[in-house]
């Protein structure tokens, strides 16, 4: 198979560029490695899909110096990107899509804010629509009360085809944590996944994939805070028909919770990212992933996550 009809996709949470300062504040180093290290994939990815981008608040500003007047922590990543294809001599093929999420404010200042992007090589790919003016909300509320103050969740989108006319519909989402306030989460011992209201979240997602896809091929990606065998993943795959890429080519087990983990946080290691797809797509290798902790990396100690790499083909659109 010619590699040039393969789409090489990438999902990562990159935790606001913010790593350095566990999480406290972004930090230009993180982001110009981070710059550095997509720039380094051969073949570059032709799509890119990153969880946990701010626009602009005081968490992004904090440590970071003087920014440009209006410059957004999108803008100032696309510029260090930008930068990083220069210096390895490759053409900057990327436009960039910002997907607003939540903002947490004190009166008018915002302290974080919370969003999706998704990156698009329009060198081979053009974007037939997106919902960057209104992303899906999939938040579930358990308690009605703190509505406005819980971190919403959002799903994004964008339908792109090639020249040849194969589309394909990018979905990109962060579903969120396991609620403390239901009675399994203090009462069981595996949380991620488990949680009602992410089976909540999850059920919102599919079915707002399946009626955006309309039978064409699709790949979601994101940071699903659900390990193999929880209720999440195995309503996705089992229910919601989709399919994942790493429980087809090998790096899990579906009943596995810590096997091959993407994240992190002190001594533990979980598995909470994934690639699922459907409707024609296969994915052919996740070469360029590599697990937690693994020093190889040129992703290693940027984020509490590690990018999933995978290359995919899909089929002609269908109508």
């Amino acid at each position: 198979m010619p590699r040039s009809q393969a789409l090489r996709i990438v999902s990562y949470n990159v935790r606001y560029f913010g790593h350095a300062l566990k999480g406290l504040a972004s930090t230009r180093g993180p982001e110009h490695r981070i710059a550095r290290a997509l720039g380094s994939l051969d073949p570059f990815p032709d799509v890119v899909c990153l969880q946990e981008i701010e626009t602009i608040s005081l968490r992004s500003r904090l440590a970071r110096g003087r920014r440009e007047e209006g410059e957004t922590q999108l803008a100032s990543f696309m510029a260090a990107l930008e930068r990083a294809f220069a210096e390895l001599g490759k053409p900057f093929p990327y436009d960039g899509f910002y997907f607003r999420a939540h903002a947490n404010r004190i009166r008018k200042v915002n302290v974080t804010t919370h969003g999706l992007a998704i990156l698009v090589n329009t060198r081979r790919l053009r974007v037939e629509s997106h919902n960057v003016d209104s992303p899906h909300h999939i938040t579930h509320h358990h308690v009605e009360r703190f509505r406005d103050r819980k971190q919403a969740r959002i799903c994004a989108h964008i339908h792109v085809a090639d020249p040849s006319g194969r589309r394909l519909h990018v979905f990109n989402t962060h579903i969120s944590l396991p609620t403390p306030f239901a009675r399994g989460f203090w009462t069981q011992p595996a949380r991620m996944g488990w949680g009602p209201n992410q089976l909540h979240e999850a059920r919102t997602l599919a079915t707002f994939v399946e009626r955006h896809a309309e039978g064409e091929p699709y790949v979601v990606c994101g940071d699903f805070n659900s390990a193999p065998g929880s209720p999440v993943f195995r309503f996705l795959t089992e229910e919601a028909g989709f399919r994942s890429a790493q429980q087809d080519l090998g790096l899990l087990a579906p009943d596995d919770a810590r096997g091959w983990p993407t994240a992190g946080f002190l001594r533990m290691r979980m598995h909470l990212d994934h690639l699922f797809f459907g409707n024609g797509v296969r994915f052919l290798d996740l070469d360029g992933s590599l697990r937690f902790g693994d020093r190889k990396s040129p992703f290693a100690g940027l984020s509490d996550h590690v990018p999933l790499i995978g290359r995919l083909r899909c089929d002609a659109h269908r109508a």
